[in-house]
């Protein structure tokens, strides 16, 4: 089963490290991650996609509850939740490629956020399975490079992850 961690920590030096030593330690693998500061500086939210059954998950949450640097995390597949990623697409746009692009790119809600002579870079926002159909969509035009962040997730409703 996919799961979706997400921890807030120190943010200090060797914090991601000790997380992400800890998986590899357990040899767990890491689908995605995502990190960056919270609105207070001293924090980072950390947003960990893996698969795994629940024992695995389980013990992997508690392990990683006693390292110092982690204040407090939640297993956001427990319950309702709001996923997104963020991905950059460039790809090939010559001729009638272009129009095709332009078109595909407004079917998916992405954006082109770069124009060149051959070249179109486009920026799309959502779940994976979004993503992924993008990509397939592309295929055919030519993707000469891909970027995604990761998961970014977030509790729906009034559960949140604060001190």
């Amino acid at each position: 089963m996919r799961h979706i961690i997400s921890i807030l920590m120190e943010n200090e030096p060797g914090a991601l490290s000790r997380v992400v030593g800890l998986f590899a330690q357990r040899n767990f693998n890491i689908e995605t991650l995502n990190v960056a500061p919270t609105e207070d500086g001293s924090l980072s939210r950390l947003t960990v996609t893996t698969v795994g059954d629940d024992r695995v998950v389980e013990q992997i949450t508690k392990h990683l509850n006693k390292l110092i640097d982690v204040v407090k995390l939640v297993d956001l597949t427990e319950g309702n939740h709001v996923e997104r990623e963020l991905m950059l697409v460039k790809v090939r746009a010559q001729g009638a490629a272009r129009d095709e692009v332009k078109r595909t790119a407004d079917v998916f809600r992405a954006q082109i956020v770069d124009v060149t002579p051959g070249l179109y870079t486009v920026q799309i926002t959502g779940d994976a399975t979004k993503l992924d159909a993008f990509v397939q969509a592309m295929a055919p035009v030519g993707i000469l490079e891909v970027a995604r962040t990761g998961v970014s997730g977030i509790a729906r409703g009034d559960k949140v992850l604060t001190l």
